[in-house]
């Protein structure tokens, strides 16, 4: 059965996606305001008048919000990265349908 031109297929299953590389200079960058911010906010909780116990509330507190701002980061990450993945395969699934399509079968 003649199924007529096959027209090249846009996207693809065997292109690679593009990875998002981080320059060097933007990883140290990240790096480097962490650490100032970090070490900032320690010697100000240091440095404050206040009772040793404040000043160690404060400080687990700043810890506290550091570890859940590393979480929510990796957990939107987790998401989108599923979001590509469960895109990738809908849209493998759309094109060996429209591979497999012939307009001039009858029904």
């Amino acid at each position: 059965m003649w199924r007529g031109p096959r027209l090249p297929m846009i996207g693809a299953m065997s292109d690679t996606p593009v990875k998002q590389q981080n320059t060097a200079a933007f990883y140290g960058q990240a790096v480097a305001s962490f650490a100032i911010a970090m070490v900032a906010t320690a010697i100000g909780i240091f440095r404050l008048s206040a009772d040793a116990w404040v000043r160690a509330f404060l400080a687990i507190a700043v810890l506290y919000l550091v570890t859940s701002a590393f979480t929510l980061a990796k957990v939107v990450r987790d998401r989108q990265e599923a979001g590509q993945i469960v895109s990738r395969v809908d849209q493998a699934r759309l094109e060996k349908l429209l591979a497999e399509h012939d307009p001039f079968e009858k029904l």
